[in-house]
């Protein structure tokens, strides 16, 4: 479980294939912390430490066929920039909303425009009328997950909606690199779809 507020953006130092597998070996500033079979955030991904190098400040995870299909991973290059977030400690604060980790669908970067010191980001995603009464879609104001990123969802419409960017988040986060065209992951609000269902079953 996780909270969507992202504590770094990693590196992709190695890409190697497995059969319909993929490893990714990564750096980050908190490697000493990290241990195998830990959960680990990558761009709202997520993923099971499976290797810890300390000696060269690197881990590594796997991502299997059906995670690569529905998700932007299968893109990554080696200097990919990834934002990484540790699973939630329960007896913390919640700063952002509740996130699984267990990514939706992807997205495309339509436009970003500057605004006096901040950014808006539009995406698109492929819209489903079945799906989105199932709770996959953004509602105004509401919370969506966008590359493990918490955030609050402005301009929703059926297919597209738009989030704010401060510029710490534009900074600290792989946001910075996305540009018109790029593919992001989405995460729906977990708590839509709980909800979604309830409503289904009470007629």
């Amino acid at each position: 479980m996780f909270s969507g507020i992202v504590e770094e953006a990693g590196k992709v130092v190695a890409i190697e294939k497995d059969q319909e597998n993929v490893d990714f070996t990564l750096t980050c500033s908190f490697i000493d912390e990290l241990k195998v079979d830990q959960s680990l955030s990558h761009n709202g991904v997520c993923l099971t430490v499976v290797d810890v190098n300390k000696k060269e400040k690197t881990y590594k995870v796997t991502a299997i066929k059906e995670t690569l299909i529905k998700s932007n991973l299968g893109v990554l290059e080696t200097g990919s920039e990834v934002n990484l977030e540790r699973s939630m400690i329960m007896n913390g604060r919640l700063d952002g909303h509740i996130v699984q980790g267990h990514v939706d669908q992807t997205a495309t970067c339509l436009k970003v425009e500057e605004s006096d010191g901040s950014w808006y980001f539009t995406f698109q995603y492929e819209f489903d009328k079945e799906k989105a009464r199932e709770g996959y879609m953004t509602v105004e104001k509401g919370s969506v997950t966008v590359n493990g990123v918490s955030l609050t969802v402005v301009n929703s419409k059926d297919d597209t909606f738009q989030v704010a960017i401060i510029p710490y988040t534009y900074d600290e986060t792989n946001f910075h690199a996305i540009k018109e065209g790029t593919t992001v992951n989405l995460e729906f609000d977990i708590i839509g779809k709980y909800l979604s269902k309830l409503m289904k079953y009470s007629d």
